[in-house]
């Protein structure tokens, strides 16, 4: 059996790692060929950043092919069709994904999926898991369609979430099980022990893009609504608070905390861990933040910077 793996971003990177790690020629899989999208270009001197699964592959000793639009690739298209592999997956790869690469594989094209679909189908799954207070996420392998993530499964398996979980946690836990569960996927599709089953398309909920909007929080907030925010966003650029001057203290840990009812922004006092502010409801323990201009540090260390005492509101 021989597969192609195609993505680029970070989620795509761990899952090649662990398939790399997990799927090795002497157990009759061989990864034969690794497509990425173009380098982007920033900075001073627009340099060239590659994508996190070519610096993955680089890593890893393996050669990986950069591409544009694949409906346009026509060498990689002419070599689909020549010398088919078994599967493609495709993860965490910015492209629709249509025919001929959808049948022309012998099982498809699959795709690891970080939750129990059909739950949370688009583009920031773990991120809504997480802002939604979900107790529970996981990981599917399922078969690429035309309609979004809506494919049938071939295997799925659950993950508790913890109520300080992170983003940045759920990454690495989710690649490492959907590397793993994919592996034991193709060796029964190989053995024909393995089959495909239908989603349950009338439960289906949507994880959209992450807007702009949604990174600002505020202190009128209930406390598990911004620590919920914080730990979906630690990936993504941070959530923050604005601040009247007009600049942003970024959120990068918290915790809540049940408390009685006090004015939202309120210090009530300092912990040893730090800070604990007034909320909506209940309040929040600031653990890691960064004032504009500052890097992170420890919440307590910035509180006492500004000399905050128990009575004082942050604005």
């Amino acid at each position: 059996m021989h597969f192609w793996f195609v993505g680029e971003g970070p989620f795509a990177a761990l899952c090649l790692e662990g398939l790399n790690r997990l799927l090795r020629p002497a157990d009759n899989c061989c990864l034969t060929r690794i497509i990425t999208g173009m380098p982007t270009r920033s900075g001073r001197g627009m340099k060239e950043t590659p994508s996190p699964v070519e610096a993955c592959a680089a890593r890893l000793g393996l050669p990986a092919e950069r591409t544009g639009r694949l409906s346009q690739n026509e060498a990689l298209l002419a070599s689909l069709q020549a010398s088919p592999p078994d599967v493609v997956f495709v993860i965490d790869f910015g492209q629709i994904i249509r025919e001929p690469f959808l049948s022309t594989p012998r099982w498809g094209c699959l795709n690891i999926h970080p939750s129990l679909l059909p739950r949370w189908r688009g583009a920031a799954p773990i991120q809504r898991a997480l802002m939604n207070g979900d107790i529970q996420t996981g990981v599917t392998v399922f078969r690429l369609v035309p309609e979004m993530d809506a494919g049938p499964v071939l295997c799925q398996a659950p993950v508790p979430v913890g109520p300080d979980a992170t983003a940045s946690e759920l990454y690495r836990t989710l690649s490492d099980l959907g590397a793993k569960i994919a592996a034991g996927g193709l060796k029964s599709l190989s053995e024909g022990t393995g089959a495909f089953t239908e989603q349950d398309h009338a439960n289906a909920t949507y994880a959209a893009k992450l807007a702009r909007g949604e990174f600002e929080t505020a202190w009128d907030w209930p406390a598990p609504k911004i620590h919920n925010t914080v730990r979906a966003l630690d990936t993504s650029g941070g959530a923050f608070l604005p601040l009247k001057d007009g600049g942003r203290l970024k959120l990068w840990r918290t915790a809540f905390l049940d408390t009685p009812e006090e004015t939202p922004g309120t210090v009530l006092r300092l912990d040893a861990d730090g800070p604990v502010v007034a909320c909506g409801a209940g309040a929040l323990r600031l653990l890691e933040v960064q004032a504009p201009g500052k890097r992170r540090m420890k919440a307590l260390d910035w509180a006492r910077g500004l000399r905050l005492a128990p009575g004082a509101r942050l604005k």
